[in-house]
């Protein structure tokens, strides 16, 4: 457990960035000890992509405007103090630098101090459980590639169980396997296709959730592709929006869709899909309605009809299936009745 900690007012200069933060470490060994305020944003992953419109560079302006404007910070930096009595930056390690920053280029204003939540040696479990209590499921969420790369870390650096990373960041073991899976394909096959001196496209993550979802990998693979190719169509922009990754398996089963997809891209070949043909009753439905028919039709379905779906994941009625599992998913974390 987390000592509570003290509220303290403390001198800028006594500071320690975090170094056993993996991407400020990396960082640092790239480019020096001394990187700006915004370079230490961008590398800790810290803009937010999900917000419409944002881009990392003008949140981080955002940030430091307001910070600028108010005269300091409202939510304390959160600190660790060593047997030794530094102070190492546990949470907050861009307003640090920004205040020192502030500081040395004459910002008007008191940048020597700064408010701070102290703990005193805490280990290294304890850094663990803050970082993913406020980045994961706290008020400044990390964008999902960012979220996605900490915990590859965790798992693979650090080598923590999976369920201990759950415990830290809540949810499902299932979702942050999924997670970590899809940043090691997008590092391993949508990195080396956009080439080291490529814009390589964090966006462009959910694409590779996408893929760990059931059916599509062995359908790419059933169609005579891999992993290589779908970096490829994710890179060319053939899958865009991102969520036709979920229509590849119908795609690459369908000749003529096939070869439009290969030319123009998932929107145009998913046209010449055969639609489902859905009577009047159906369409006016309400939602509650569809989803007890639903819930019925499954508690009857048949051993060997579960066996037929089964054995075809890339088939119509499984790819429908976890396209309604993952609609309704978002639908039920929208109106906060998802456990």
């Amino acid at each position: 457990m987390v000592n509570p900690g003290k509220h303290q007012s403390i001198a800028v200069d006594q500071i320690e960035l975090d170094r056993s933060n993996p991407r400020i470490r990396k960082f640092l060994e790239m480019y020096g000890d001394n990187p700006s305020p915004e370079a230490i944003f961008l590398a800790l992953g810290a803009g937010n992509d999900d917000e419409p419109g944002s881009s990392s560079s003008t949140t981080f302006e955002k940030l430091k405007q307001s910070i600028i404007t108010n005269g300091g910070i409202i939510q304390p930096v959160i600190l660790n103090r060593r047997s030794d009595g530094g102070l190492v930056c546990v949470e907050g390690n861009t307003r640090v630098a920004l205040y020192k920053n502030f500081r040395e280029t004459g910002v008007k204003g008191d940048w020597t101090h700064i408010p701070a939540l102290v703990h005193d040696e805490i280990d290294d479990a304890s850094v663990h459980a803050i970082r993913l209590q406020i980045h994961l499921v706290g008020t400044r969420p990390w964008d999902p590639y960012s979220k996605a790369k900490y915990l590859y870390e965790l798992r693979t650096q650090e080598h923590l169980p999976f369920a201990t990373i759950v415990d830290y960041c809540g949810g499902r073991q299932s979702e942050v396997v999924e997670s970590i899976n899809a940043y090691s394909d997008m590092e391993q096959y949508y990195r080396p296709v956009v080439g080291e001196d490529g814009d390589f496209d964090t966006t462009r993550f959910s694409g590779f959730v996408e893929l760990q979802k059931s059916g599509i990998k062995q359908a790419i693979t059933s169609a005579g592709f891999d992993c290589h190719d779908f970096a490829t169509w994710i890179h060319e922009g053939k899958l865009f929006p991102l969520q036709k990754v979920r229509v590849l398996p119908r795609i690459l089963r369908h000749e003529k869709a096939k070869e439009i997809f290969l030319k123009h891209g998932a929107k145009r070949a998913e046209a010449v899909l055969e639609k489902p043909d859905l009577s009047k009753t159906l369409q006016e439905a309400e939602i509650g309605q569809l989803a007890r028919a639903l819930v019925t039709r499954i508690a009857s379905l048949q051993y060997d009809e579960q066996q037929r779906i089964k054995a075809d994941p890339g088939g119509d009625t499984a790819q429908a299936l976890i396209d309604a599992q993952a609609e309704l998913a978002k639908l039920l974390q929208w109106l906060q009745l998802s456990s």
